[in-house]
């Protein structure tokens, strides 16, 4: 069967359980070149997402379901592919298939690939009009500020994205105050526009305020409004505050934990008591505004230390959410990738950048301290400097040691050697399905690909171990793996 499926096809792969490459057939070894590599050293042996523009391998793997039928569109062109998993005797899966089942469906295919370009056009023209929308700010007519996002600009997949829009989600719902924390650049001004955006106040008001970059002196004022008259040079006919102007709707305010102590008191009042006292003014106004707070500092260390009262934080912190920084969420950055590469080519009326594959690694492997904020700069850079609009992984080390920073060095097991082993197809997980091999006695020498992998996973974390000095904590981050795991693969080590 196995023979029959790598004949009858255009092109043919093998993946393992971690998703690596570890066989390629003839017939698609002739994508490589236009997938850009040169030799199969630079494909074979690599994660598949790495090398293979959105690919839904990784899908397979993580389900156990097929993909039977699905076009896949990337660099090489448009293809009509088969995913299929691979389970041992235990029905365990254990890798899976890629086979290409047409490589020129626009001749043999034409009327389903019209019909696929065209709402490909639709999306792209649609993310356009988007782009533009949120360039000019999303105006009311009226001038009325308005939230410039949605979840769906949270752009991520990984378990650690998924989460967090989940209980952002969720707080949308409440008129509870929500307190955002987090690292400086993961994104906590955009899930506060997501929030308002998906609450029933959307239709009211958004204003932000960013503490920190309002000198203190100026900050109730700023807050709860000046009264007419209020002190020599104020305005005739006074200046409401951010309270009053976010009525009916969110108020944003970003780096709270950059608040004077003696303004938190005022705060506290007017979020119990739902009324403000403006500036200069003996008169209490009335407010409805639903509070979103952010903040990149441990508040909890503040209040300990007496920086920040802790019936405020209490009063604020009702629907806490921790927004992960990017290292947590490595998988992401592929997506990520693409979609300020969009941004960027909108605002600059240019091509998108493209990275190769061991760019895109190096960006995986990188702690990115300013999380997306760093990543975009970096990216911005790297186009700038790139005469042809690609990005290799020179490039990109040049730019990240010109910005200050040492790049961390992407860690990846050698290319898996040799043809695969035995396997069993998922439609009959009881039936062996023999790969052919190039000599019988080779192949019968051949260790389980469980060992192969087992030594490859060994190499590629006493390689990290050595790069990070024996740091553990550095190496699991290095290798995108959680803590736990790296224990856990240290230990069946010994």
């Amino acid at each position: 069967m196995f023979q029959l499926f790598s004949s009858i096809s255009q092109g043919m792969f093998l993946v393992d359980h971690t998703g690596r490459i570890v066989w390629v057939n003839e017939g698609y070894r002739r994508f490589l070149p236009a997938l850009g590599f040169s030799s199969i050293e630079q494909f074979q042996g690599h994660l598949v997402e790495e090398v293979i523009q959105n690919t839904q391998m990784r899908r397979v793997l993580e389900t156990g379901e097929p993909i039977l039928i699905d076009l896949l569109t990337n660099k090489a062109g448009t293809f009509v592919v088969s995913r299929l998993p691979l389970r041992d005797e235990g029905g365990a899966v254990i890798g899976a298939i890629g086979i290409v089942l047409f490589d020129h469906p626009e001749t043999t295919l034409k009327p389903l690939i019209s019909k696929f370009a065209r709402l490909q056009q639709d999306l792209d023209d649609a993310r356009r009009e988007l782009a533009v929308q949120r360039k000019r700010g999303l105006s009311a007519p009226d001038g009325q500020r308005r939230a410039k996002y949605t979840f769906a600009s949270f752009v991520g997949t990984s378990p650690a994205a998924v989460e967090v829009k989940r209980q952002a989600r969720r707080a949308a719902q409440s008129a509870s105050p929500v307190l955002l924390l987090g690292e400086t650049g993961t994104g906590k001004e955009l899930l506060a526009h997501a929030l308002h955006t998906a609450s029933s106040r959307a239709d009211g008001p958004f204003v932000s305020v960013n503490i920190a970059a309002v000198p203190d002196t100026l900050l109730e004022a700023e807050f709860f409004g000046v009264a007419p008259g209020a002190y020599t040079g104020a305005d005739r006919k006074g200046r409401e505050g951010k309270f009053r102007l976010a009525d009916g709707g969110t108020l944003f305010l970003d780096e709270i934990g950059d608040m004077p102590l003696n303004l938190q008191a005022k705060l506290l009042r007017a979020l119990q008591e739902g009324e403000i006292e403006p500036l200069g003014s003996n008169r209490l106004l009335p407010f409805d505004a639903r509070v979103i707070a952010a903040t990149s500092r441990d508040l909890s260390a503040l209040v300990r230390e007496g920086r920040f009262r802790e019936d405020l934080y209490y009063r604020l912190g009702v629907l806490p959410i921790r927004v992960p920084p990017l290292r947590e969420r490595v998988s992401d950055i592929v997506a990520l990738v693409e979609v300020l590469g969009e941004d960027m080519a909108l605002r600059n009326n240019s091509a998108p950048p493209e990275l190769s594959p061991p760019a895109i690694a190096l960006l995986q492997a990188q702690p990115w301290r300013g999380n997306i904020r760093e990543l975009r700069n970096v990216l911005e850079q790297a186009a700038l400097r790139s005469e042809s609009g690609q990005i290799d992984v020179g490039l990109l080390q040049g730019v990240l040691q010109d910005s200050g920073l040492d790049p961390v060095l992407a860690v990846r097991p050698p290319p898996a050697a040799g043809p695969a082993p035995a396997l069993t197809a998922a439609p009959a997980p009881h039936h062996t399905v023999p790969v052919d091999t190039a000599d019988a006695e080779e192949g019968a020498a051949m260790p389980p690909l469980a060992e192969q992998v087992a030594a490859l996973e060994r190499q590629a974390i006493a390689r990290a171990l050595r790069h990070t000095g024996g740091n553990k904590v550095a190496a699991a981050r290095l290798l995108g793996i959680s803590r736990a795991t790296l224990y856990e693969r240290l230990g069946e080590a010994r």
